[in-house]
């Protein structure tokens, strides 16, 4: 942990700053569900409309269990990769890249300001 800046966390992933990258890159690891995308701000953006669509779904007609069953398909800013994904997780998704979205925005609005 020593070599990262946390962003945010909740119960199903984090976010955070490499220390040996640039802020300037404006770029954040987002990992989650054992997986990690280094993504840009206007990426992160975009998986999170992304995480709006995917919400749009229905799961099956007649599933016992549809806020725990992967049966979402979450598209990704990579072209190549999407994920099987649960509603309670897409919910806990969002809210990872809407916190992270929002503190970014806020940690580059005061680098700017303070410039």
């Amino acid at each position: 942990m020593k070599n990262i800046d946390i962003i945010y966390r909740n119960d199903s992933g984090i976010s955070f700053y490499w220390k040996t990258s640039k802020y300037s890159s404006i770029k954040a690891q987002v990992v989650f569900r054992d997986m990690g995308f280094y993504f840009s701000l206007d990426q992160l953006k975009e998986f999170a409309h992304l995480t709006q669509d995917t919400l749009a779904q229905y799961t099956c007609k007649d599933c016992p269990a549809p806020r725990e069953c992967r049966s979402l398909l979450l598209k990704t800013p990579s072209p190549d990769v999407d994920l099987a994904v649960s509603r309670d997780e897409v919910y806990e998704i969002q809210d990872l890249l809407d916190q992270t979205i929002l503190r970014m925005e806020m940690h580059f609005f005061m680098q700017t300001a303070l410039n």
